[in-house]
């Protein structure tokens, strides 16, 4: 008996080097040398068996059983994407497998800070056609939560929303809120006004300032005169070929909308831009001052002023000379 064990024991140690052996080369890349990459294209629906066996065929893998037995209990099967992906025969098993489920010819988009929805549809539009209209439909001017995203080719504008939505809310913070309720903000707002700060301010060290410019005026009911906002109701500018108008005339102060800050006493009816977070916190984080002025000078610095006496004396130090 004694001896039957320990043949059999041989052999279960002879079969277990045996797997691990032909896993450790299973799972080496086809061809080390070879770094040119070549489309594989997922079609929606199709089985994780029938792709090992592509894979394997176009000399991607080595071993068509290896790939299903990752993505199968690995737990990647559920996860592989449609569509097309870079690879190449030096990527091993791991590599091959974990870039299926991420999409490498998804489309890098950067949305800045301050764009309004028009601007970030037209990005769209270009990067992956979706039309503006449909993209306009479904944006929360304000919630676009300006970052880099990746993005499936065949996104659709749905799509986009809920992802920049899904991003707002990770990074708007239960904290930030509740910075902004103790000033009397709700969450739109916080976000209307952070809209104006990010538009107002070039500079990191004038946000703070610029909101508690915009929070003083709101509480003892002043007009917030607010070039930008005056921007966004003109929209679109043919001759700049810009949705933000540089130098604003007279009549430009007098357009008749509810978004011009220079004859409508409060906020707009709600955010002209996307605001970043660094706009969004300065709100949430704003001093409190007595400013009640500000004028930018050719650098696009801010100044300052608690009166009208100041603003003025400011003007004529940073803008007439």
């Amino acid at each position: 008996m004694k001896q039957r064990l320990i043949i059999l024991f041989l052999i279960l140690v002879i079969i277990g080097m045996s797997i691990l052996l032909w896993w450790n080369q299973a799972i080496k890349p086809s061809d080390p040398q070879n770094v040119q990459n070549t489309t594989f294209t997922i079609s929606r629906g199709e089985n994780v068996r029938d792709i090992a066996e592509r894979l394997q065929k176009d000399n991607l893998i080595r071993s068509s059983v290896a790939f299903f037995l990752i993505a199968r209990f690995g737990g990647l099967a559920q996860n592989i994407q449609s569509g097309d992906f870079k690879l190449n025969p030096a990527m091993d098993l791991f590599t091959v497998a974990n870039t299926l489920t991420h999409g490498t010819t998804d489309v890098r988009i950067t949305i800045p800070e301050g764009w309004r929805d028009e601007e970030i549809s037209l990005e769209l539009t270009k990067e992956l056609n979706i039309p503006e209209s449909e993209f306009l439909k479904v944006a929360n001017e304000g919630f676009m939560f300006p970052d880099t995203y990746m993005l499936p080719k065949d996104a659709s504008a749905s799509t986009v929303v809920r992802l920049m939505q899904s991003n707002f809310h990770k990074k708007i913070t239960r904290n930030i809120i509740s910075k902004a309720q103790a000033k009397g903000l709700s969450l739109d707002d916080l976000i209307t006004v952070a809209s104006l700060v990010e538009r107002e301010a070039k500079l990191p060290e004038d946000r703070p300032l610029v909101a508690s410019v915009i929070l003083n005026r709101l509480k003892i009911g002043m007009k917030l005169d607010i070039d930008a906002t005056v921007q966004y109701a003109l929209g679109y500018q043919p001759a700049n070929q810009s949705w933000w108008k540089k130098d604003l005339t007279q009549e430009d102060l007098q357009i008749d909308s509810p978004y011009n800050t220079y004859l409508n006493p409060g906020l707009p009816p709600g955010p002209i831009a996307n605001p970043g977070l660094a706009a969004i916190e300065a709100v949430a984080n704003a001093p409190q001052t007595g400013y009640l002025f500000y004028v930018s000078d050719k650098s696009g610095k801010l100044h300052f002023a608690t009166s009208a006496e100041g603003h003025n004396s400011n003007v004529t130090k940073y803008i007439n000379n």
